[in-house]
């Protein structure tokens, strides 16, 4: 009798999985789109980066800082096109023989997709040396 007695007590906890499934989807999907997001300030961070790395390069092979200027924020726009609009800066640049071009590219990433309605600052900072050799006119 005790065994007879145990399987209608077992058959209590139907539809608890199903209970359990609809309790831990929202918690499921908010952590996919965490990680979404996430993943996507790390991508813009790297094309960022990416960008300064580029301006800087493209800089460092002018002859004047006028143009050095006018380089690093064409190609910087470039490098970020459709993303934002890039404030390119070559502040900190030492622009005499043996120097260093130092370029700063700032660009606002929109992160109302995730339903935050802000924006997020992205900065990238690269150094590269005064070219040697650098472009003839």
């Amino acid at each position: 009798m005790p065994v007879s007695r145990l399987i209608p007590a077992m058959g209590n906890d139907r539809g608890s999985l199903s209970a359990e499934t609809v309790l831990l989807a929202p918690v499921f999907l908010l952590f996919l789109l965490f990680l979404v997001g996430a993943g996507r300030v790390v991508e813009a961070q790297g094309e960022v980066n990416g960008a300064a790395r580029d301006a800087a390069r493209a800089a460092s092979v002018e002859r004047t800082l006028a143009d050095a200027e006018d380089a690093a924020a064409e190609v910087a726009r470039a490098a970020l096109s459709g993303e934002c609009e890039p404030e390119v800066s070559l502040a900190g640049t030492d622009w005499k023989e043996g120097g260093r071009v130092h370029a700063q590219v700032t660009c606002s990433l929109d992160l109302e997709f995730l339903g935050f309605g802000a924006a997020k600052e992205m900065r990238g900072d690269s150094v590269v040396p005064l070219e040697q050799f650098r472009r003839v006119e």
